[in-house]
């Protein structure tokens, strides 16, 4: 069996040094006066805090050892061809591409919703289970995503393909 052509296994070294992108991204500093507030991430890219624009972290090697919650290569990848910003520019380029009329340019976007976020946000909002997906998929299908699926439907599916 030959691998795709649009594999390429360049670097498979999955150390990943305090230099790059860590999943602690900002450094708050706890005011003790301060209630806590919602941390936003701009259209830059930047975390922003009421309006404050937040450090970003510095972590050392011990920090990052000590951690345990490593981001290797691998996920690296997965977080930026599978960020909320990603996700945005190819809604952003599917309008444009229906706007032009060019059907052929515009890619099929499925989300996939894992039951654990759905129960956070119906117990947040005071919704069912239910009310809770129907609202998550009119939101995903009013921003442009194709499919919606419960991450239940794929583990189903993965048993009866394995079955």
């Amino acid at each position: 069996m030959a691998l795709s052509g649009a594999l390429k296994l360049t670097d498979l070294n999955d150390f990943i040094t305090p230099s790059q992108e860590c999943i602690k991204p900002v450094e708050i500093k706890k005011d003790p006066k301060k209630r806590g507030g919602a941390i936003r991430i701009e259209d830059d890219g930047t975390y922003t805090e009421g309006g404050v624009v937040l450090e970003k972290a510095q972590i050392t090697l011990q920090d990052c050892l000590a951690c345990s919650g490593c981001v290797t290569s691998a996920e690296t990848v997965l977080i930026t061809t599978q960020s909320q910003e990603q996700l945005y520019k190819v809604l952003a380029a599917n309008r444009l591409a229906v706007a032009e009329g060019r059907p052929d340019d515009v890619f099929v976007v499925c989300v996939s919703v894992s039951p654990q976020s759905r129960a956070s946000l119906a117990a947040k909002y005071a919704l069912s289970m239910d009310e809770a997906e129907r609202r998550l998929t009119g939101y995903f299908r009013s921003l442009g995503v194709a499919h919606v699926f419960d991450t239940t439907f794929s583990r189903e599916l993965s048993l009866i393909e394995m079955g």
